[in-house]
């Protein structure tokens, strides 16, 4: 006998294909791919890319914060995890190989996920800004140690990992259609690969029945838990999964820039960066990391380079003194976004969207 439920995934499987945001997710991941094929620039490379490890970076985040109601600000923490991990494992075991790599990964998700039990353990008792607090304390734990460790982590200086093979800087893999196979666009399609599956894994696991669940939980815990619902445990769950992917993506991350020091990987501005990410982009979106990574890498990446405005304005003191200070017009910008999309770009775009057809409906 089938269920309402089972009818209900059915149709929705029935009509994926139907869906266009389907084919919008399929038309970016085409845009990345050609990004360093048609645009035969560093700057827009580096962009491309970093656009897609922060978006799957602030997609993992948004599982915690926006599908399961945790409000952390360690989640950054595991993101070094991940980029010190893999960093020390081609860095320090002699030379790199490809089961170096994969060992750092594997060492990355182990830990991520330990570390996400033990802080979840003791800290998911406590709830709202003093759950967010201790997290926060420690990630700033770990960047310390980061620091202080020098011995094993570089400390301030910092790692300069070589990759092997196929990912070294000097690889030639000759020419295909022109194009020079280099191990940095080797680099750039295999993070690439990895960030769009780790958005097919997340986009699964908060459609399943555990992730409803969790929306559940989010939405009313107290209901939730007289339902019989385990709310602790599958919150640990939601966290140690969401530490595990930023894990991934931190290794990643060191593939690509090939470097990582406490700052860039383990400092408070990176999690304030995801933070601006997720609220651009839209809590509970997921997509929207995409969104919030793009507007806040471009901007970042733009608004330096203003002066050149100020000359072609003819000089302008006002001019000249605004795009000086770049980061005031940047947070005029955030103001802007956050005035005019409450919910975040996706939010806001879904909600119009879901009156529209309710508006519709009710018409027909």
């Amino acid at each position: 006998m089938t269920t309402p439920v089972e009818t209900a995934r059915r149709a929705d499987r029935a009509r994926r294909w139907r869906q266009p945001t389907v084919w919008l997710r399929l038309l970016a991941l085409g845009l990345f791919a050609l990004v360093p094929l048609v645009i035969p620039s560093f700057q827009a490379t580096d962009l491309a890319i970093k656009i897609a490890i922060f978006g799957a970076l602030v997609a993992s985040y948004d599982v915690v914060i926006g599908y399961t109601g945790i409000v952390s600000f360690g989640h950054a923490m595991f993101f070094g995890f991940g980029a010190y991990a893999v960093a020390l494992s081609v860095g320090r075991f002699g030379a790199p190989t490809y089961g170096h790599l994969l060992l750092g990964f594997l060492i990355a998700m182990a830990v991520s996920a330990v570390v996400a039990v033990l802080i979840g353990a003791f800290s998911l008792r406590v709830k709202l800004i003093f759950f967010a607090m201790i997290t926060l304390a420690f990630a700033e734990f770990a960047g310390i140690l980061a620091v202080q460790w020098s011995a094993l982590s570089g400390g301030e200086d910092g790692l300069s990992p070589k990759l092997p093979g196929v990912f070294a800087i000097g690889y030639d893999g000759g020419r295909i259609l022109g194009i020079p196979v280099t191990g940095k666009l080797v680099t750039y399609y295999f993070v690439l690969a990895v960030c769009a599956a780790l958005f097919l894994v997340m986009a699964r696991f908060v459609a399943s029945p555990l992730g409803r669940t969790l929306q559940a939980i989010r939405d009313n815990e107290l209901r939730a838990e007289a339902l019989g619902v385990p709310t602790f445990a599958l919150q640990i769950v939601s966290s140690s999964f969401a530490s595990v992917v930023a894990a991934i993506i931190g290794g990643c991350y060191v593939m690509w820039v090939r470097y990582v020091n406490p700052e860039s990987a383990l400092g408070v501005p990176l999690m304030l960066d995801v933070l601006l990410m997720v609220i651009i982009g839209g809590i509970g979106t997921l997509w929207g990391g995409l969104i919030g990574a793009a507007v806040l890498l471009t901007a970042r990446l733009l608004l330096p380079d203003l002066r050149g405005l100020a000359a072609l304005l003819g000089g302008s003191e006002i001019a000249q003194r605004l795009t000086e200070r770049w980061l005031l017009v940047f947070g005029v910008l955030f103001v802007l976004v956050v005035f005019f999309f409450p919910k975040g770009v996706l939010g806001t775009a879904r909600g119009a969207l879901a009156r529209r057809r309710a508006g519709a409906a009710q018409e027909g």
